[in-house]
């Protein structure tokens, strides 16, 4: 039986004393949704003087592949004007918030360091925070269980990127409203923050594993599985093997046309990985990477949450793949990602998960105060 979950968007009248009278501006994506499938803005537009949307990666609903924007302009659905985020030029931005009493935000996030919703919330706070504008979250669960962490916590002052700004571990164990109760107090941004909580949510459930909706946080998460196996396999993002977007399983599979797979999964079974099944594929992306070329390599098939650890297992793999004389990488890339630069010449997968353990030590402490569910 599914656990009867509330995010913050079911909670909306618990919140009438901050949105009614107020000029509101909306930063969400497709995931901004109730238990209904209605979208935030049309809640808010219904029932609340909503003024402006700002759009994420991916577009305000979530059409857009990686890496893509949007444009700015007038929102079809709503009329109202609408500012992409990732554009270099403020003006506009500036010009919206100008406009508004009260920013919202609402997107399903994923619990890894590099999600680029986690930045786009953080900017709009520092810039709220500059104009004595209150921000509102509508927290929503953690949707890989918010209680494992892994990985090196982020170097910022070598590696700080649109794709990482804090000192996060890989896999942090946060909702979005505690990551943002923690930078906004860790990191001297100062906003007027509130966030409205999860009702229902036991500390350790998995969003499969609740009544919620799932719908796709990115174009490439499918899946709670995909979630999980991204903390990983993002990392290949930064190479010339596939990750698997273009194909129906993004992110559990990891190949390339120059890929031995019975030598890559032999070794890979050899090291007797927690938490995971791994199996020779074949697949032929319909775009991005090899586009249109068998791919030899492996999927990830997830057999025990709590064993698995999704780093770590893609640190194997990539040590393997290092031995390639096709394989590339782009070294500044991979630093972004893992938030070092322990990847950048040779390394052993066990003395860096072994390093990490005192540092996600101290980043559980430094968080506690910080959790809002138990």
């Amino acid at each position: 039986m599914s656990i009867t979950v509330r995010n913050g968007v079911d909670r909306l009248g618990d919140a009438e004393h901050l949105l009614r009278g107020r000029r509101l501006g909306l930063l969400s994506a497709a995931s901004g949704v109730n238990k209904a499938g209605i979208p935030t803005y049309a809640l808010l537009q219904e029932k609340y003087r909503l003024c402006a949307l700002f759009a994420p990666e991916h577009g305000i609903r979530s059409n857009l592949q990686d890496g893509k924007w949007g444009d700015d302009g007038a929102d079809p659905e709503t009329g109202l004007p609408l500012c992409s985020l990732g554009r270099k030029d403020t003006e506009r931005l500036d010009a919206l918030l100008d406009t508004i009493d009260l920013l919202v935000y609402d997107i399903q996030d994923v619990g890894a360091r590099f999600y680029t919703y986690l930045y786009n919330l953080t900017d709009l706070m520092q810039r709220c925070a500059a104009r004595g504008l209150p921000v509102l979250v509508l927290d929503r669960v953690d949707p890989i269980g918010g209680l494992l962490t892994e990985g090196p916590r982020l170097d910022e002052t070598r590696f700080a990127s649109g794709i990482g700004r804090y000192d996060l571990p890989t896999r942090y164990g946060l909702t979005v409203g505690e990551f943002a109760r923690w930078v906004n107090a860790s990191k001297g941004i100062g906003a007027e923050l509130h966030v409205l909580e999860v009702q229902g949510w036991p500390r350790g459930a998995y969003a499969d594993e609740t009544d919620l909706l799932w719908v796709n946080p990115s174009p490439n998460i499918p899946s709670v599985g995909s979630a999980i196996n991204y903390i990983g396999t993002c990392l290949f993002e930064a190479t010339n093997l596939s990750e698997g977007r273009g194909t129906t399983r993004p992110f559990d599979l990891v190949g390339a046309p120059f890929i031995d797979s019975a030598a890559l999964c032999d070794e890979l079974r050899a090291r007797r990985l927690p938490g995971v099944t791994v199996r020779r594929a074949a697949f032929t992306p319909q775009f991005n990477k090899h586009a249109g070329e068998v791919c030899e390599g492996i999927e990830l098939h997830i057999t025990d949450r709590t064993a698995y650890r999704p780093l770590y297992t893609s640190l194997c793999i990539l040590a393997h793949v290092c031995r390639y004389p096709e394989f590339e990488r782009r070294d500044a890339g991979l630093c972004l990602r893992y938030g070092s630069d322990a990847l950048c010449g040779n390394f052993d997968p066990d003395a860096l998960a072994a390093r990490d353990e005192a540092a996600l030590a101290a980043f559980a402490r430094e968080v506690e105060p910080f959790k809002l569910y138990a």
